[in-house]
């Protein structure tokens, strides 16, 4: 079966392996990311996608694509007479596209759809407190993330779990998971299902604005918002004028002493960094002031004169 693959991120290199290394007919004809990305120094080499790295790696042809949109993309791609197309993490596929693989084009997304479609539904899935998740392989239809189901495969959130840690466990599931698909595919015999509309919601995109922390919130829920976001893009809040992402906290005593502090008011109490929410304290861990390197809340302590209340985050 002749496979094209497409995917950018380190989420999407465990099923590009996994299809590789798999001995059942399987032949990756292309590997489809996107183009490398430009470094911060002028002088530096531009730095090449992960699947781009693990393509070379495994000896795969990649072609390289910025506007999926482009008629010589899609040329390309019906070139190779795919029998399947495999997407892990890449861009919305025009149909002209994905209508070139003879058996079918799906993805592997990072939730157990209708949960969550869209770009970000790890973080998301944090975010919104849930305490299970898993991935979804769909065939891919004009109406992003609502192609027939063909496999699921489900697993519990760990309590301090974050995005980043989440993510390579789902990229392993995944794998396996897109191998199972890719079987199911070439015996002729896919069970598909219709997603439910009603169970919807969604993952939108990350931004600078919805990543910001809400300090009048619960604890619990600025707790989860870090974990969501952790470790990148970072939840952040403004600290005397600067910026302050925050990666690893947890809650405190909600019953704790204080509760006219104003929320996002900073204390510092035996050793440990605080900070008000809207029901109490969350204790802050680790952490990184703009101009300063990524340090644990003890480090920050040591190199900072905030014994009291005196100031806050916004």
């Amino acid at each position: 079966m002749r496979i094209i693959f497409m995917g950018t991120p380190d989420f999407a290199v465990p099923s590009l392996q996994a299809i590789a290394t798999e001995k059942n007919g399987f032949e990756i004809v292309l590997v489809v990311t996107g183009k490398d990305k430009p470094r911060k120094s002028k002088h530096a080499v531009a730095e090449p996608s992960a699947v781009k790295g693990a393509a070379g790696a495994l000896g795969l042809p990649v072609y390289e694509v910025d506007d999926v949109a482009d008629p010589e993309f899609a040329e390309k791609v019906a070139a190779c007479r795919p029998d399947v197309i495999v997407v892990a993490a890449f861009r919305i596929l025009p149909p002209a596209v994905y209508e070139q693989a003879a058996h079918g084009a799906f993805n592997l997304h990072a939730s157990l759809l209708p949960a969550y479609r869209g770009a970000a539904p790890i973080n998301w899935s944090l975010i919104r407190g849930e305490q299970e998740t898993g991935v979804t392989t769909f065939f891919l239809q004009r109406r992003v993330d609502t192609g027939t189901v063909i496999l699921q495969e489900k697993t519990p959130i760990a309590p301090d779990e974050n995005a980043t840690e989440l993510a390579r466990r789902l990229s392993v599931i995944g794998a396996g998971v897109v191998v199972n698909t890719l079987h199911l595919i070439a015996s002729g015999s896919v069970p598909v299902s219709v997603q439910d509309e009603a169970l919807a919601s969604r993952a939108p995109k990350l931004t600078r604005d919805n990543t910001r922390i809400q300090w009048s919130q619960p604890v619990a829920g600025i707790n989860n918002f870090i974990r969501g976001l952790a470790l990148k893009p970072t939840a952040w809040t403004t600290f005397e004028g600067k910026t302050m992402k925050i990666f690893r906290a947890a809650p405190g005593d909600v019953s704790s002493d204080n509760f006219s502090a104003s929320p996002g008011t900073v204390r510092v109490s035996q050793g440990k960094l605080l900070a008000k929410g809207g029901d109490g304290w969350l204790e802050l861990l680790s952490l990184q002031l703009e101009g300063r390197k990524p340090m644990e809340a003890a480090e920050f302590l040591r190199g900072s004169r905030h014994d009291s209340e005196s100031s806050i985050f916004v």
